[in-house]
């Protein structure tokens, strides 16, 4: 006599080997999905500390310059193959440009940019400013 509460409490099948294929099935295309997610996140964190690196290379370029009593005696330069201090050995190269677009004044507007390549993608950061030097 057959378990009413329990109708399938007998039942001794199992799983076809074709409901066991698809769910391997799906769930080889969730783990898919999920590691290229995790390959686009590490590709985006190490762009973004790129830029990060690059942005505050370029601002300690920015305020050295900045801090100098006279601007009107600096002058273009560069650096090449800096890593993230400044040192020689890295990936980044750092220029900075100093022009005169208000003409006979001591004002000078700074442009410093730094630039890199990662993985074949060139990429650069510019920081601009105007200053009177001393720091302001």
């Amino acid at each position: 006599m057959p378990n009413r509460k329990y109708p399938f409490s007998n039942n001794k099948d199992g799983f076809t080997l074709i409901e066991v294929l698809i769910a391997m099935a799906i769930l080889a295309i969730g783990m898919m999905a999920v590691i290229s997610m995790q390959l686009s996140a590490v590709r985006n964190n190490t762009k973004g500390d790129l830029i990060t690196r690059a942005t505050l290379l370029a601002k300690q370029k920015m305020e050295e310059l900045k801090s100098v009593s006279s601007v009107t005696t600096l002058t273009n330069g560069s650096e090449d193959d800096i890593d993230q201090s400044g040192q020689s050995g890295g990936i980044f190269d750092r220029s900075w440009t100093i022009t005169n677009p208000l003409g006979g004044s001591a004002t000078r507007q700074l442009a410093v940019t730094v630039q890199w390549a990662y993985r074949g993608v060139s990429s650069s950061v510019v920081l601009r400013s105007i200053t009177e030097g001393s720091g302001i």
